[in-house]
């Protein structure tokens, strides 16, 4: 998947637009939920070597959310490394040049929007008449 099918996935899904929050990088863009604004994805463009891929060039990255589990089992497999200047544990870095498969990536960034979406919260009437 490339960074504009990223782009054109989240758009259709979600209904969210990249943001540019970085004054001095127009390359870089961070997918927000459109009600709390929380990241549930930044796409960025890095040198292989910074991510320890000895590999002449850069790359596009996605960095999203994810289970430790997962994460964990996914640093092993092409295409995935460790999260790029994020919380290693909860998120994981995707290589977004064909490496890591489409499905996987999808799966993981619908994963990354159910995490950092918002949470449901019961007014106090509710809990009353679930006890």
């Amino acid at each position: 998947m490339t960074k504009q099918e990223l782009i054109d996935y989240i758009f259709d899904t979600y209904s969210v637009e990249p943001d540019y929050p970085f004054p001095r990088d127009d390359v870089s863009c961070v997918f927000r939920h459109i009600d709390n604004r929380k990241w549930f994805g930044i796409a960025m463009v890095i040198p292989y070597r910074t991510l320890g891929i000895s590999r002449k060039g850069n790359v596009d990255i996605l960095n999203i959310k994810c289970d430790p589990i997962i994460a964990g089992s996914l640093r092993g497999k092409p295409g995935f490394c460790p999260a790029y200047h994020m919380n290693k544990d909860k998120w994981i870095t995707v290589l977004l040049d064909g490496s890591a498969g489409q499905e996987e990536l999808i799966s993981l960034l619908d994963m990354s929007y159910s995490m950092t979406a918002s949470k449901v919260r019961k007014t106090s009437k509710e809990k009353t008449n679930e006890d």
